[in-house]
């Protein structure tokens, strides 16, 4: 059991929360909820003993192991993914190692009856006993399995991780946690960097083979899947629900209506005894009553109705120019990088207003479809435009592009054309920048900031084919619904990528598949084919346990 007692943040004397208590109990699995800057990453980061609160303690037994993975990692490494991995193991090489020190040394000496030859058997022996303690593990397979069930393939184990890109070294850092089998495992944004099939083999892991968990994350479907517990940050204080995130939704709401109908009865209160107070002022028969109600008055204590996040992305698309028959058009398409095939033969055709999806494993070739599309790429084959196609693309960095030196206002005022350039507030304004923050650097702004603000820039031209590579990383869950709902209702064509499963749902009439060098087109939704394919990953997770 891990115990938070009366912690406290302060920053310049204004307090993000204060006397916040819980306790982590073994097997509790906790989503950890808020709007941005409430504290949530502030809490993990000191949980994790990672940051100092201003004031409180956490305590937790001396042999825990506390595991986090932070939402960005700076680390960079010059050894092999295995070796990496391999790293959640140290403590039981060290041993090893050590015993085949002490060994050699005493097969080498001949004082039998020395102080020093004594001295090494007993740490021989001390070392054996905690190492043939331990549970009889193949530590090597242990590693393998780990990495595999989140994406990397055999030969992938012998690249060294500066070859890697940050997201699939967030992966090996993961499978690190992963393997150490902690007693709480904190994740911040977990799921970002990872696709559909690693995220339900995460799934799997965190809930049939973790001990305590507490996420950031905001992947529905994820937290749903995986919590049984929710703490709410707001206002500097927490709730705290036993129940899932969907549940946690409809009991704050409740909690809310509780608090809005409590502060009317008490304003009510207020105002009536204000009103017997002035109505009695100066009449000597009420002067007790008078003073009585005064001071109680200043005792009570008033009851504050928990705010909402009323901040909201107002998006729609502008209407659609109508483009040809087929936008996008794709025969016998082959993708090599020198002796690696990307994919080969693949043939597509995409329908004027038709909603597809690309699905697959990282690095089977979505992205790279994507920039043949666009004529970014050589490639051998046919990929064609249709006529009159105008193209709104949002890359996976698309936000990492931005030029962190110009201010927000800059950044969407350089590329406004028209009549939008004398509309630039009022744009950004839809986007959630208002006032002061139209001045802010971009290098200053948040992950999901730069995420909304890229996405101004796409939405200045009307465009009839959108393609979206990635486009929820960073976005909070209020901003993906409302834009989950600007892409029903845009009438041009849609070609998505992503790892969001409930952003998913309902988007798509059609899947394309990249898997094993192949693109498989499948006629069925994206809801359809995210089912089917959900029972046969978590068949395939079962055979790896």
């Amino acid at each position: 059991m891990i115990s938070i007692d009366n912690l406290a943040v302060e920053f310049s004397g204004t307090a993000l929360f204060s006397d916040v208590s819980f306790v982590i109990n073994p097997t509790d699995k906790i989503a950890l909820m808020g709007k941005n800057g409430a504290g949530k990453s502030t809490m993990m980061k000191i949980v994790a003993g990672r940051q100092n609160p201003t004031r409180g303690h956490v305590r937790a037994p001396k042999e825990a192991v506390i595991a986090y993975l932070p939402q960005h990692l700076l680390t960079e490494d010059n050894c092999t993914v295995f070796e990496e991995a391999a790293k959640a193991f140290k403590h039981v090489y060290d041993m090893r190692d050590q015993m085949e020190v002490l060994n050699k040394a005493l097969e080498t000496r001949t004082d039998y009856e020395s102080d020093e030859y004594m001295s090494i058997i007993e740490q021989v022996s001390d070392l054996g006993e905690k190492y043939y303690a331990l549970e009889d593990v193949n530590y090597d397979a242990e590693v393998e399995k780990a990495l595999k069930g989140l994406g990397f393939r055999q030969d992938d184990f012998t690249r060294f991780t500066n070859e890697f890109s940050g997201g699939w070294r967030m992966r090996i850092e993961l499978a690190k946690i992963l393997l150490q089998k902690p007693d709480l495992i904190l994740l911040d944004e977990p799921t970002n960097h990872i696709d559909i099939e690693s995220v339900i083999w995460l799934e799997d892991f965190l809930v049939n083979k973790a001990d305590a968990v507490m996420v950031i994350s905001h992947d529905r479907a994820f937290i749903d899947n995986i919590t049984n517990r929710t703490i709410e940050v707001t206002m500097g204080r927490i709730y705290d629900y036993k129940a899932n995130y969907s549940h946690y939704l409809q009991l704050r709401e409740d909690r809310r209506v509780h608090q809005i109908k409590a502060y009317q009865e008490q304003q009510k209160y207020i105002a009536d005894n204000m009103a017997f107070i002035e109505r009695f002022k100066g009449t000597y028969s009420k002067t007790n009553q008078v003073t009585s109600r005064e001071r109680m008055l200043e005792k009570l204590q008033i009851i504050e109705i928990d705010e909402v996040d009323n901040s909201a992305l107002k998006l729609s698309f502008p209407p659609a120019p109508r483009s040809g028959d087929y936008p996008v058009s794709v025969q016998n398409l082959t993708k090599k990088y020198d002796d690696v095939v990307v994919f080969s033969d693949a043939n597509m055709s995409i329908k004027r207003g038709e909603k597809v999806s690309f699905v697959g494993r990282n690095g089977e070739g979505k992205s790279t479809m994507i920039k043949a599309i666009l004529g970014q790429i050589d490639f051998e084959g046919e990929c064609s435009l249709g006529h009159n196609v105008q193209v709104g693309y949002f890359a996976q960095n698309q936000a990492a592009l931005l030029d962190n030196d110009l201010t927000v206002f800059q950044t969407v005022d350089e590329v406004a054309k028209g009549d939008a350039r004398t509309g630039v507030k009022n744009i950004l304004g839809r986007f959630m920048f208002k006032g002061d923050d139209i001045d802010k650097k971009v290098g200053v702004l948040s992950g999901g900031e730069k995420t909304r603000l890229a996405m101004v820039k796409l939405l200045l031209e009307p465009v009839n084919l959108l393609i979206l590579d990635e486009p929820t990383n960073h976005l909070d869950l209020k901003s993906k619904d409302v834009l989950k709902e600007a892409l029903k209702t845009f009438d041009g064509t849609l070609v998505l990528v992503s790892h969001d499963r409930d952003f998913l749902q309902g988007l798509s009439e059609k899947v394309f598949e990249f898997k094993e060098q192949r693109v498989i087109e499948h006629f069925e939704t994206i809801d359809a084919f995210l089912e089917r394919n959900r029972i046969k990953s978590i068949a395939d997770i079962n055979l790896m346990k």
